[in-house]
């Protein structure tokens, strides 16, 4: 989980969480107030773990003839990708 660069205190998760669902919203540390944003390389990472593997499971890997079941497993797959995305995606100081 990431941590804020000067005072080295943790973010909560769901702190992290809503910062994607509001533009990739900065974070302020609520230990010393110094901001932090996510990094390209960090939104980067959350197309490829929330969208991508939705595309390749319903374009290439969809064993199922239902196309409901193949946008049920989508979905499923995109609820999962979202909620382990605050432990892998990095932010940086704010200057």
């Amino acid at each position: 989980m990431q941590k804020c660069e000067n005072c080295n205190s943790q973010f909560s998760w769901s702190k992290i969480f809503k910062s994607f669902w509001w533009t990739y919203k900065p974070i302020k540390c609520d230990n010393c107030g110094t901001k932090h944003k996510i990094t390209i390389f960090g939104r980067f990472t959350f197309g490829a773990l929330t969208t991508l593997p939705i595309l390749i499971f319903t374009n290439f890997l969809s064993p199922f003839n239902n196309v409901f079941m193949t946008i049920g497993i989508g979905v499923l797959i995109l609820i999962v990708g979202c909620l382990f995305t605050p432990y892998v995606v990095q932010y940086k100081e704010a200057l």
